[in-house]
């Protein structure tokens, strides 16, 4: 009976070659994007779901003003591990974490430049569950100048020499040699730490760093007992404040605790958050998920459309095997037979689509996701499970509805089948555009917000700047590099700071002490930059005067923002921003304002300017140089530039990356949710007009002998095109009516996520409206001008 049912399924889909088509692509598509949004959705949240324990990142949340504006920062203070080990009962353990990148390694003649090395405490494989190789995990780290190296650059380094026990080399600012004492699995993909080696922290451990109370410059991170009650811990944080940092720490700091499991997708407002490997927002993760679904159902949607609409010509089937002893039971069976079958064709055709959508999938989202077909047991399992349901979902309806046909007035003719589920196909439709829309819709605008973000004047100019990472072996012959840059027509400027504009910047606590009052202290953001950073990046000086050139006033100059200058005077709010210059400010009181420079954004447009100040202040060090080159020719100042660092520095490779190229990376997530909505809008769009082709297929083939009369008696192809297409086209219009206040509220919720935004602008919905429409009517219009142009003679023939 099972091979009978079969097979009869087979006869029917091969028959109605053009509903099959269309059921099997539109099932195809959408199940090939569900597939592919769930792999990217079951890859993020696999990150660090091979860790055991019950492990906790240590965070603050910092206030910078005298206005309470605040910021979370993953990063915490040396002595907080131990102390907070010893006086919380619910730690049992902590490790901290420091990292260093570009960090050279040399054995004999090779010399090898690590992209991340960790200094972490002994303490490590007692939180975390990294695959030790070689070597003893209890005292691997315990001794200084140990490290343990992965097996990817153990094999750099030393080719096949046996690494245990050697020797390496770190030549620098703080030269210094390492015993290998383990050798680790490389770092799996889906983990938030990456580094290419581990080096114990008593390596870089110095006497003053105990006591280190108010340097941010490491992670914690604890083994919090199971049964704990986190609230509670975190309520007892500000008395340990008061503790360690005075009765004024907890006005200025709080902390907080965050499951390493949620680390990854569920800290998208913390910043500082260096070692945080392809961080991603869990609701942009979430959105795809919701939307994947609704592409999923919309092409079910098709399939019971289209099931319904051609009930006519199974009627007669029904009638007769029901005359012939068939049971309601065995019908439906039969039909979800064909539903199921035509769900597998689909899968294999969605499976074909996930493999060549894969590559660009994991260039877009610079992941390694693949399509477990073979290797994952549970993977087969859930896809023919989840096949199986879809055909199950999409043809319960119309088996149900074709196998409560009664044989006797349907072999009479007595009944017209159909007619009464047309409201239901209508509002099926309906949704499906109105899906669509909302989808359009919102693609416009993250697409409007990001170009509007990228093309915002930030406050100073970023255009072909170059920049170059340095070290602190490369900043001693910093003034050589840049003597040596200035003096070509290729360049038109240089400068150094130790950080790169767009990323989040160092904190740091102040003293300011106006004219007439008492000393205050602020916490801030700090920018340590060379004397001509104003002048190479064009950023505007509101008033007194920008640094001197004169060593003697070298860390004595302050430039203060608008924003803090608004900070400053908030206990003297009639004076002027310019009755600031010459006020005492800074880190000691020789320290003045030497002027105030304009707003800038230091960072992404989604936040607001805060306020902050630039110093400098060359004997601290410059983590960047910033090469401002003439843009005649591109690819001789580069092959200039590269050329002059490897005379300075033959030993360090040449590394370099333009200010936009980064801004394109502090945009990166946004890009990528932009883009994959755009191509479920795309998909949703596509789907939705495959049914609406397949109805009006339909449509036409049950109305042509109407139309045969109306052309007879003198109906034009214009106005048969308009007859069929009409219906449709109020459908779709009634989609985009719903969509719209629903876009609208959901853009201008999203929006306000943003500091500086665009305007919820109406155009946008009327454009992708008509553009729905288009479309739809262009859909529509293909299979009603084909009957439109037919012969009446034909269809009339045996009238």
């Amino acid at each position: 009976m099972i091979k009978n049912y079969f097979k009869i399924a087979w006869r029917n889909i091969w028959k109605n070659k053009v509903f099959s088509t269309i059921n099997i692509i539109g099932l195809a598509v959408g199940m090939a994007a569900f597939m592919l949004i769930m792999l990217f959705v079951s890859y993020e949240k696999s990150f660090d779901n091979f860790q055991t324990r019950n492990i906790y990142r240590l965070n603050e949340v910092q206030t910078v003003g005298t206005a309470g504006a605040t910021q979370k920062v993953a990063l915490s203070m040396f002595p907080m591990g131990q102390t907070l080990k010893n006086e919380f009962p619910e730690i049992k353990n902590y490790t901290r974490i420091h990292w260093m990148q570009k960090y050279q390694m040399t054995y004999n003649d090779k010399r090898l430049f690590l992209p991340q090395l960790f200094f972490v405490d002994s303490t490590f494989f007692k939180i975390f569950d990294f695959k030790v190789l070689r070597g003893d995990i209890n005292t691997a780290l315990l001794k200084p100048h140990s490290v343990m190296l992965t097996e990817e650059t153990a094999k750099k380094l030393f080719g096949n020499t046996d690494p245990m026990g050697k020797t390496i080399n770190h030549f620098g600012d703080d030269t210094s040699t390492f015993s290998v004492t383990g050798i680790l699995a490389n770092v799996p993909k889906n983990s938030q730490l990456q580094f290419d080696g581990l080096a114990s922290f008593s390596t870089v451990y110095k006497p003053w760093m105990l006591n280190n109370w108010g340097g941010n410059w490491l992670n914690t991170y604890l083994d919090i007992a199971p049964n704990a009650n986190i609230a509670a811990m975190e309520k007892k944080f500000p008395d340990y404040l008061k503790r360690h940092l005075g009765k004024d720490g907890p006005k200025f700091m709080k902390l907080f605790v965050l499951p390493l499991k949620d680390v990854h997708a569920n800290s998208a407002d913390i910043g500082l958050d260096y070692i945080n490997y392809q961080k991603f927002d869990r609701k942009s993760t979430n959105l795809f998920a919701i939307i994947a679904l609704i592409v999923l159902i919309i092409a079910c949607v098709n399939f019971i459309n289209l099931s319904t609409a051609r009930s006519a010509e199974r009627a007669k089937e029904v009638g007769i095997r029901k005359s012939i002893g068939a049971y309601r039971f065995q019908l439906a069976v039969q039909f979800l037979g064909e539903t199921v079958l035509i769900s597998f064709l689909a899968l294999v055709l969605a499976v074909v689509l996930v493999e060549l959508a894969l590559p660009y999938i994991n260039n877009l989202s610079q992941r390694d996701i693949t399509l477990p077909l073979f290797s994952s047991p549970g993977f087969i399992l859930t896809i023919f499970g989840g096949t199986v349901l879809i055909g199950l979902i999409s043809g319960i309806y119309p088996a149900i509805y074709l196998s409560s046909f009664q044989a006797a007035k349907v072999l009479k003719g007595s009944v017209q089948v159909g007619k009464n589920k047309s409201s239901l196909r209508n509002v099926l439709v309906v949704t499906q555009f109105a899906s669509a829309v909302f989808l359009m819709i919102a693609t416009i605008f993250v697409l409007k917000q990001l170009n509007y973000m990228q093309t915002q004047d930030p406050g100073y100019n970023r255009d072909q700047i170059v920049n170059i990472p340095m070290d602190g072996v490369t900043f001693k012959k910093y003034q050589l590099l840049k003597s040596e840059l200035s003096g070509n027509t290729l360049v038109s400027g240089v400068t150094a700071s130790q950080d790169v504009l767009g990323s989040h910047l160092d904190q740091t606590g102040v003293n300011f002490k106006p004219a007439n009052g008492p000393q205050q202290q602020f916490g801030t953001t700090l920018l340590v930059v060379d004397n001509n950073y104003l002048d190479l990046y064009h950023i505007k000086i509101d008033a007194g005067q920008n640094f001197s050139k004169e060593k003697t006033k070298n860390g004595r100059e302050y430039i203060i923002n608008e924003a803090l200058a608004d900070e400053l005077l908030k206990s003297n709010p009639k004076l002027t921003k310019a009755s600031l210059i010459g006020s005492s400010f800074g880190f000691d009181s020789l320290g003045t304002i030497a002027g105030i420079a304009k707003n800038f954004n230091f960072n992404s447009l989604q936040y607001k300017v805060e306020p902050m100040f630039l110093f400098s202040q060359n004997q601290w060090g410059f983590r960047d140089v910033s090469v401002k080159i003439n843009g005649g020719d591109t690819k001789a100042a580069l092959a200039f530039i590269k050329s002059t660092w490897d005379s300075i520095y033959p030993d360090y490779p040449f590394e370099y990356q333009f200010l936009d190229d980064h801004f394109n990376e502090v945009y990166k997530a946004d890009n990528q949710v932009s883009q994959i909505l755009g191509i479920l809008a795309v998909l949703t769009i596509l789907i939705s007009c495959l049914g609406l082709f397949g109805l009006a297929s339909y449509s036409a083939e049950k109305r042509v002998k109407e139309i045969g009369v109306r052309k007879v008696l003198g109906a034009s192809v214009q106005n048969i095109v308009l007859l069929l297409a009409r219906n449709f086209m109020i459908l779709v219009l009634l989609g985009n009516l719903i969509a719209w206040p629903l876009a609208w509220w959901a853009m201008h919720k999203w929006l306000q996520g943003y500091a500086y935004r665009i305007d919820v602008q109406w155009w946008v919905f009327i454009a992708s409206g008509a553009g729905a429409i288009l479309i739809a009517f262009a859909t529509v219009s293909f299979q009603s001008i084909k009957a439109a142009i037919a012969n009446p003679v034909k269809s009339l023939r045996s009238e």
